[in-house]
């Protein structure tokens, strides 16, 4: 066999590895809303046909430039883990670190169209996760505090912020694509009245101030429309969901004032351990050393606040390195926006994929004021998928065009 033909061959290995690779991609973020079970099995799947494609290739993996303070995220929450109260619990816990390589396996293999692919199938299966929702609420009774609609998934607040995040991506599609907005259109009552169903406030909250940033970024004119939104979804709402809303206005109430509770554990937990907090799955472990007497749980698994929780957990260095990604990964999406904003053709899937991206990211900062989102492992894995899609798009094509 000559030099040509053993090239030859490499290149039809690599390409069918490329290809089988995206497949299990889009499996992988289809499963993400059906079974995390699933999800775990295709994502494994696909990382190994992944590096395998980047050994076959001799290339070494790259990523967007937000990646290194979320690799440095991960080289603290280790250090945490060693350092912890229980080091075997939190370095067990830490196995979450792996989702990270999402980031990179996404970036080389959702290059160019593809990105618009798996928005696609995102949105698909959402809609059918909402309907699914709708069901168990209206026809299962998953309609009160005790027992709410959670579709395929394992937990309503998973599912919540699952459907939060596809509100976002749908949202984008059919406020900044110039073409195939009928199908957003068609599922977005669906995904609305799903997310209301489930009776989760912070999820609310992350999807109103999602819908606000794309309609900022459209017209900041526009904005004037979501208080006209929110008024007639609170008129129509049944009598449940709108004292579930009102409720969050009341400091008497029961959950609110558990919440208050956990700020102060939390502060207590960063100040006994600044640098490397009392370890990740740790909270709960320690809970009953800073519980104030007017909380109402006994114990929490998590202080339900993204920065607070990060700081508690892994310490202060690590909540701002955490910062650091956010702002490095919202900055860069702004600037892929704008530029994508800026080219004659409006057909550019960029925009929708970058005002996507950063409605996503304004949706997790919000309702990660209320809940610990960034620990949710489904929800982590389909943000990172959703921020990371906009770079694998704008990639230079050079790599599709050597695999095919």
């Amino acid at each position: 066999m000559n030099t040509m033909s053993i090239a030859a061959e490499r290149t039809q290995v690599a390409l069918k590895l490329d290809r089988v690779a995206a497949a299990l991609l889009l499996g992988f973020v289809a499963a993400l809303q059906v079974s995390i079970a699933l999800a775990d099995i295709l994502l494994t799947a696909m990382l190994l046909s992944w590096v395998a494609l980047r050994v076959r290739e001799r290339a070494r993996p790259s990523a967007p430039a937000f990646f290194i303070p979320l690799a440095v995220y991960a080289g603290l929450t280790l250090v945490s883990s060693l350092l912890s109260v229980d080091p075997t619990t939190s370095l067990i816990d830490s196995k979450q670190l792996v989702l990270l390589a999402i980031v990179p396996a996404v970036y080389d293999l959702a290059r160019g169209p593809r990105a618009a692919t798996v928005v696609d199938v995102i949105i698909s299966v959402g809609a059918a996760s909402a309907v699914f929702g709708i069901i168990q609420y209206g026809v299962l009774h998953y309609d009160n505090l005790g027992q709410r609609p959670q579709g395929a998934l394992t937990h309503y607040m998973t599912y919540s912020g699952v459907l939060m995040l596809v509100i976002a991506a749908a949202a984008a599609r059919l406020v900044f694509g110039s073409r195939d907005r009928v199908w957003p259109a068609l599922i977005m009552p669906a995904l609305v009245v799903a997310l209301a169903l489930t009776f989760t406030r912070n999820a609310w909250i992350g999807a109103c101030v999602a819908v606000g940033v794309l309609l900022v970024l459209k017209d900041f004119r526009l904005s004037a429309l979501l208080p006209v939104v929110v008024a007639l979804l609170v008129v129509l709402a049944p009598e449940g969901l709108l004292s579930r809303l009102t409720s969050t206005f009341n400091a008497q109430d029961p959950a609110n004032q558990d919440r208050f509770a956990m700020i102060e554990v939390g502060a207590l937990m960063v100040r006994d351990h600044p640098l490397t907090g009392v370890g990740p799955n740790m909270v709960p472990e320690v809970y009953a050393q800073y519980r104030p007497d007017y909380a109402v749980n006994e114990t929490n698994p998590h202080l339900h606040n993204v920065p607070l929780q990060i700081a508690a957990e892994r310490g202060l260095p690590a909540l701002a390195v955490w910062i650091w990604f956010m702002g490095a990964a919202t900055l860069a999406l702004f600037r892929l926006f704008k530029r994508s904003s800026a080219r004659a053709s409006s057909e550019t899937h960029e925009r929708v994929l970058a005002s996507a991206a950063l409605a996503s990211v304004a949706a997790m900062l919000a309702a990660g004021l209320f809940e610990y989102n960034f620990g949710d492992s489904e929800f982590l894995m389909l943000f990172l998928v959703l921020i990371t899609l906009p770079f694998a798009a704008a990639r230079a094509e050079h790599a599709a065009s050597s695999r095919g």
